[in-house]
């Protein structure tokens, strides 16, 4: 080694690989492939500054991973995705532009490796996480919670309140109740839920229903007698159904008539449900898509007990106004007068108090913006009761 490089502190000389007798071994063959000494002293230079570069970077990752820790903690606490895919896409473009142009398409890819590392580490912190759901395996709530979060641990319950009640008193995370179905309208109980007790909205999954007619395995079509499902299924496959000319028998749901044909063991009971369903039970899908319309999605609300606090695209109130003459128009007023555009508006009857209703009310826009919050305060002069239940993209 020379002599220049004696007071080389240790984390240097290890970032340039000088490690036992490298250095020796090196002026020993003559430099690298025969390198003059001035070139392999450049070349050992731009690796010992490459590698106290990456020195740096990993005690900077381990600083960023700690936040994204955070995130986790917070989007598994509000029911949120791990993935936030504008979000990303703000961060590249931001972070790109501050970089040469001759690189900035590397430190782009460099970002988005970063941020799949941030993402896939979201997924295992996340997997600890219990949600709640109305049903069995294999209905379609177990479908919602699934594909809302597929790290999670769905909990069945045997109703909407009892899996609400299991997020308020701390059993889950967070709960994944339907709230309005395209074809059957409102789910009112959910509703109710979510008007008397204290949980909040942060996320709006949307799952499409469709519908197959599952049998046993090594059953065909042409076997099938008697088909079990839930009253709402049949119902939507009624034309198919009647086609066919077969029995009918209701199961308090889809996935509970999947367990039916399994049960019996028998070719000519089939069952309407989900394909998942299929999967779980070791069924086949003897035909798929037997809905009568294409068109039919269930959303489910994701539910938790800490509100989202977060810039959103949409939100949810829940309100009931004074016994006067123009009160509700005049609450609606209020709404599209700060620039918000109302997309749902439900009302509900209170339970105990006959005539008397709350209502339900969609609505996009940024409800903590400025605006939002001088809507919020003209909105109380004209309600008797008035909470922001939700807030949520979409």
């Amino acid at each position: 080694m020379h002599d220049d490089e004696t007071n080389v502190p240790d984390e240097v000389r290890e970032a340039a690989g000088m490690r036992g007798g490298e250095a020796n071994a090196r002026e020993n063959t003559g430099g690298i492939a025969g390198m003059r000494d001035g070139e392999a002293n450049a070349l050992d230079e731009a690796r010992a500054a490459i590698n106290r570069v990456d020195l740096q970077m990993a005690r900077l990752f381990e600083q960023r991973m700690r936040a994204v820790a955070s995130v986790a903690e917070y989007k598994a606490a509000r029911g949120l995705p791990v993935l936030d895919p504008e979000r990303e896409r703000w961060v590249v473009e931001r972070n790109a532009a501050r970089v040469s142009d001759e690189i900035r398409p590397y430190y782009a890819r460099f970002l988005e490796r970063a941020m799949q590392v941030s993402r896939q580490y979201q997924h295992r912190l996340i997997e600890g996480v219990r949600v709640a759901y109305s049903g069995v395996e294999g209905a379609f709530a177990w479908v919602a919670a699934r594909r809302a979060f597929p790290d999670a641990q769905p909990v069945a319950y045997p109703g909407f309140e009892q899996a609400y009640e299991a997020v308020a008193n701390g059993e889950c995370d967070c709960a994944v109740l339907p709230v309005e179905n395209s074809t059957a309208g409102e789910v009112g109980a959910v509703m109710d839920l979510l008007f008397n007790g204290g949980l909040f909205v942060n996320r709006m999954v949307e799952v499409p229903i469709v519908q197959n007619l599952l049998g046993a395995p090594g059953a065909s079509v042409q076997d099938v007698r008697k088909v079990a499902s839930h009253p709402q299924a049949l119902a939507q496959c009624a034309d198919y159904l009647q086609e066919h000319g077969w029995e009918t028998v209701e199961a308090p749901n889809t996935a509970m008539a999947a367990q039916a044909v399994v049960d019996a063991a028998d070719p000519s009971v089939a069952a309407i449900a989900s394909a998942e369903a299929a999967e779980l039970y070791g069924l086949v899908v003897l035909d798929h898509d037997i809905n009568e319309s294409s068109q039919n999605t269930t959303r489910f609300a994701v539910v938790s007990r800490v509100q989202n606090d977060a810039t959103t695209s949409s939100f949810a109130l829940m309100l009931t106004v004074r016994d006067e003459a123009g009160s509700l128009a005049k609450a609606i007023n209020v709404i599209g007068a700060h620039g918000f555009n109302m997309t749902v508006l439900r009302s509900r009857p209170m339970k105990g108090l006959a005539w008397t209703y709350y209502f339900y009310i969609e609505s996009t826009g940024d409800v903590t913006s400025p605006e939002g919050r001088a809507m919020l305060a003209e909105l109380e002069k004209q309600c008797d009761l008035l909470k922001v239940v939700g807030r949520f993209d979409g």
